[in-house]
């Protein structure tokens, strides 16, 4: 019984071995957790116990029935995933490297408990003290990577400014993998010939933490770069918003400008009225509708919205897209009025280059925005829509050009700045926003 359990011990450390390395992808698996485990974990112990009863019975380094099982069980890891075959065999490498360093460190400390015991030359596995020592260490590991695992790892995984990395990534697990195994000793008294043993146990702590460094630097840089493109990508935005603002204060200077002339037409009027002069008030008519903005120019109190809405709906009308909008807003608004534009402007910019893309018999647009207990502001966007709705990493895909949407991550950006809260769902051909902020 106790030459089974030796190579049982060795073989076990799969097991958490395979729990790190799923902790940064939890998000990303294709079942629940506790299905998984349910299945998964008593398919590793029947894989120890039978590896180990193999090994025992033939008289097998257990290095003969891992090496052949760590594809399968790397196969079966990246089928239980929704991320890339280069993801999942890095991060799976990556686990299986740090884990041969301990092993290493395992065999210098099973040299250690077996040096007055006169094992003989054909004894395969550790001793029975050193593989608890190497089940324990391995644990331990686990534990202390579990916070970075989880948060710092699973952001670098996210980040698809970092994708090419993964490339490259494997690269160096499998030779500090491959230099593991080349330090196995041949005859197990080369361990106990001069100062080997006590060299063997060095090189095996620097290998370990040079690994633990490099995975460390390889972090920290993909921390550095996610940083930078969020950056970047927030500059960008502020660019492209800030040229949506631009023409949106034109179409509010000119719903305004519009409101002015029209008291300065009513005087006009009414002096060509005194006068009787209708044919002269008939060319004043004319030549006045011209110049008249075709906006409607009540939807709210508030000025600026309703130029924006204004300014939409008369898009929406050119484009034969119904757009019905009930907006309750006072004329003044705590709210920061520049960004309430912005998120009406994407919200229904985006609404009709959806609808537009619908037969004309399905096309609508409906709005609802309305005050909550006087400190909240609530919005709700309906619009038809055709096609298929990307998304990557909970992000939406532009329909326009490759890459992340605009509209709606702006609206997200500046609903984040608010404290508020946004939710974005899509069924059966209709997409609805809905925007809560802080007013």
């Amino acid at each position: 019984m106790a030459d089974i359990l030796r190579p049982v011990l060795e073989l076990s450390v799969i097991i958490p071995g395979i729990l790190l390395a799923y902790l940064p992808v939890k998000s990303y698996l294709k079942q629940t957790p506790f299905k998984l485990t349910a299945w998964l974990l008593p398919l590793l112990l029947g894989i120890c116990i039978f590896g180990g009863a193999v090994c025992c019975a033939f008289h097998f380094p257990t290095r003969w029935v891992l090496f052949p099982l760590l594809p399968v069980i790397m196969l079966i890891y990246h089928k239980t995933l929704k991320i890339s075959v280069w993801k999942s065999v890095s991060i799976f490498l990556a686990v299986f490297a740090v884990f041969a360093c301990i092993n290493s460190l395992s065999r210098a400390v099973n040299a250690l408990i077996t040096a007055d015991l006169h094992i003989t030359e054909n004894e395969l596995w550790f001793h029975t003290g050193a593989g608890i020592f190497y089940n324990v260490i391995c644990l331990l590991f686990v534990l202390a990577a579990w916070y970075p695992a989880h948060h710092r790892v699973q952001t670098m995984i996210a980040d698809e400014n970092f994708a090419q990395t993964w490339y490259v990534f494997w690269i160096l697990p499998a030779i500090f993998i491959g230099v593991n195994l080349f330090m196995i000793p041949k005859y197990r008294s080369t361990l106990y010939t001069g100062r080997v043993l006590q060299c063997y146990i060095v090189l095996s702590l620097v290998l370990l933490i040079i690994l633990l460094l490099f995975y460390a630097m390889f972090l920290m840089l993909a921390v550095s770069l996610n940083r930078n493109a969020r950056l970047q990508h927030e500059n960008h935005l502020l660019s492209l918003q800030q040229e949506r603002y631009k023409n949106l204060c034109m179409a509010i200077e000119e719903a305004r400008q519009a409101r002015h002339d029209i008291r300065h037409h009513f005087v006009q009027l009414s002096a060509l009225a005194e006068q009787g002069d209708m044919e002269k008030i008939k060319k004043y008519l004319l030549a006045a509708t011209g110049k008249i903005s075709d906006y409607n120019l009540h939807f709210c109190e508030n000025q600026a919205v309703d130029s924006v809405f204004g300014y939409y709906s008369t898009i929406a009308e050119r484009e034969n897209i119904p757009f019905h909008a009930v907006v309750s807003l006072p004329a003044d608004l705590s709210i920061d009025e520049i960004n309430l534009c912005l998120v009406f402007s994407n919200l229904l910019e985006n609404a009709i280059q959806a609808s537009v893309k619908t037969v004309p018999a399905r096309r609508k647009i409906n709005v609802e925005v309305y005050p909550h207990h006087n400190h909240l502001l609530l919005i709700h966007v309906e619009n038809t829509f055709d096609g298929k709705i990307q998304q990557k990493n909970n992000i939406f895909q532009s329909s326009k050009h490759s890459g992340n949407g605009i509209g709606i991550e702006s609206v997200r950006h500046i609903t984040d700045k608010n404290g508020g809260a946004c939710d974005f769902t899509y069924e059966d051909g209709i997409f609805s926003a809905k925007i809560m902020l802080r007013i």
